[in-house]
């Protein structure tokens, strides 16, 4: 099996934003792995819209009517997996975060997703409603997390120190997340073979 792709999805667009730090040390704790590729993908790139497809994306990628929609699409077919960087607002993901990930559907769907959060009492619940989205979406999301206190693992609210034990939590994620990404996408291949469309 070749080598996995897995995309680093920075969920804050705001400026000053903590989540850049917290997604570059993921890429980089990533960087000795074998059997999959990390790379960073920062919703600063991709200036989506407030949703603004007039049909909605689980009728296909063919209905796709804007180029927004489609350059985001072609970047996110590209990965067998995902790990979501994401802050807590208010109880909850980003909003920018929850917007581009309700463009697509197809891009999505049999793909697997890992977590990491930060915020004030870690970003865990804004993990907790990411799983209920991407469950809707077909995203199998592994059981590891990262979730990083304001308090414990920044300066001053601002420098990104996290604590030792980190390293290893992300490791494990970074295992649970491959197994999974690497069996979804032989389910994917699967669908695509002509004795299954037969």
């Amino acid at each position: 099996m070749s080598t996995l792709k897995i995309g680093v999805i920075l969920g804050s667009t705001r400026p000053g934003r903590n989540g850049k730090v917290v997604a570059d040390w993921v890429v980089a704790q990533a960087a000795g792995r074998t059997a999959a590729e990390y790379e960073l993908v920062d919703l600063a790139d991709y200036p989506l819209p407030h949703l603004d497809e007039p049909v909605g994306a689980k009728a296909g990628p063919s209905l796709y009517s804007k180029d927004h929609t489609k350059a985001w699409a072609g970047r996110i077919a590209e990965y067998d997996g995902f790990v979501f960087v994401t802050p807590e607002y208010n109880h909850s993901t980003s909003g920018v975060l929850k917007n581009a990930i309700d463009f697509l559907y197809n891009e999505w769907t049999n793909k697997a997703a890992g977590f990491v959060s930060y915020g004030a009492v870690g970003g865990a619940r804004a993990i907790e409603h990411l799983r209920g989205v991407l469950s809707e979406l077909q995203v199998a999301h592994v059981q590891q997390q990262l979730s990083f206190s304001m308090f414990t693992d920044f300066e001053n609210f601002a420098d990104f120190k996290p604590a030792e034990m980190h390293a290893g939590s992300a490791q494990l994620l970074f295992d649970q997340l491959e197994s999974w990404a690497g069996a979804l996408r032989i389910i994917r291949e699967a669908a695509l073979s002509p004795e299954v469309r037969a």
